[in-house]
């Protein structure tokens, strides 16, 4: 009798993530890893000292699913400092494992099946699945570089009274872009108008260049009572593998946020909320330094890159680079980026990753410059074995 055994109908809906496979290529051919996005340097000694201390305490079992109060006070009392909005730490704050997954939670509690949620495309890989898990249809308006900007009419366009959420990355993953005070006050009369929930994935808040400003989108008037800001320990502190992330906002969503955390994975690491606290607290020349780096060495990879024959979209934050390889003569971006990491020895990500049509980022990869000059260097030395490209120096 043939087995009734199968996968969730979702699965067909939600295509495997390229992310692991290319850091696997990487370290199978030995290759430069460019591709997935988290730092080869060391974090700072003081969140490392700070996470042993609270092992050594014991400090080791279930904080509650809400998260701990140390933490969550510190990120309510960030947020306040640097943007003037008060955020209650006890009924407006949700300490997650990571960012992604206070994304599904907020999916989840705020979204119902045959909702529709709005994700701007390029994305990052997470945010058509989360729709799509919590039954909702995802809706997807295009950045166009190089500037990466929206149609307006297009996005009005995308709103009905089935939109529930609008997703925004801020700065952004995959291109770097940084939305405008202008831009976001378009999208939040939108969202104010249909009465849609913006969900802000401000991952990068710190991580910003050229005089860019990151504006929260629930800094604007009207939004903190229907925004859900994402943000989290990974990328500022170069601690992608601690998995401890938040998610701000008023407590009508908190609360369905909690309960779906809760029953996702009950609570974040303990000893590295502890640790979250102390980051929280560094100075303001912590997060100057970062970004100043972070625009060293966007400079450095944009000056390799562009002397090998790429077109190079110069990003305003976050630490992506995305370039145009359609100079370089292959069939599409896949067939690119497996010749990149098999033959020449860097690994990279495919830009129709990012898309939910392939066809629309067959031309596109994107680089990491999380990552030391040293390594940036090495993966110069490597694309000189690249096909020449016309009228390359």
């Amino acid at each position: 009798m043939p087995s009734k055994v199968r996968g969730s109908r979702k699965l067909n809906d939600i295509s495997d993530s390229i992310f692991p496979e290319m850091t696997r290529l990487a370290e199978q051919y030995n290759a430069v890893n460019l591709s997935q996005g988290f730092p080869d340097f060391p974090a700072p000694d003081l969140l490392k000292q700070a996470a042993c201390e609270a092992i050594q305490a014991d400090d080791n079992q279930y904080s509650i699913a809400a998260g701990s109060h140390a933490l969550r006070a510190a990120v309510a009392a960030q947020f306040t400092r640097r943007h003037r909005v008060p955020v209650n730490p006890e009924t407006e704050v949700t300490i997650g494992c990571g960012s992604t997954e206070m994304m599904l939670a907020t999916m989840l509690a705020c979204v119902d099946p045959g909702d529709e949620v709005i994700v701007f495309e390029p994305f990052y890989e997470n945010y058509g699945p989360g729709a799509i898990l919590s039954g909702a249809s995802p809706i997807y308006v295009p950045l166009r570089p190089p500037e990466w900007s929206f149609d307006r009419d297009r996005l009005a366009a995308a709103f009905s009274n089935r939109t529930r959420a609008l997703v925004i990355n801020t700065p952004m993953n995959p291109t770097g872009k940084v939305f405008t005070r202008d831009e976001l006050s378009f999208i939040a009369d939108l969202c104010q108008r249909w009465d849609v929930i913006a969900i802000s994935d401000e991952i990068y808040e710190h991580i910003v260049f050229d005089g860019a400003e990151h504006v929260p989108i629930a800094t604007l008037p009207g939004m903190a009572e229907r925004t859900v800001t994402i943000s989290g320990l990974s990328k500022t502190y170069s601690v992608t593998g601690w998995r401890v992330g938040w998610a701000i906002a008023p407590p009508a969503l908190s609360d369905g946020i909690r309960k779906m955390h809760d029953f996702l994975t009950v609570a974040a690491p303990t000893p590295l909320q502890h640790a979250g606290a102390t980051a929280l607290e560094m100075p303001d020349g912590y997060y100057r330094s970062m970004a100043a780096e972070y625009q060293r060495l966007r400079d450095c990879l944009v000056g390799v890159l562009e002397g090998y024959g790429f077109v190079c979209f110069r990003p305003r934050g976050a630490y992506y680079l995305m370039t145009d390889i359609s100079g370089f003569g292959f069939a599409n971006d896949v067939e690119f980026a497996r010749h990149l990491v098999r033959d020449v020895g860097v690994a990279t990500i495919p830009g129709s990753s990012f898309y939910a049509d392939p066809r629309d980022g067959a031309a596109l990869v994107r680089f990491c410059f999380s990552k030391r000059e040293a390594t940036i260097r090495d993966a110069e030395s490597r694309l000189a074995r690249l096909p020449s490209v016309s009228g390359r120096l």
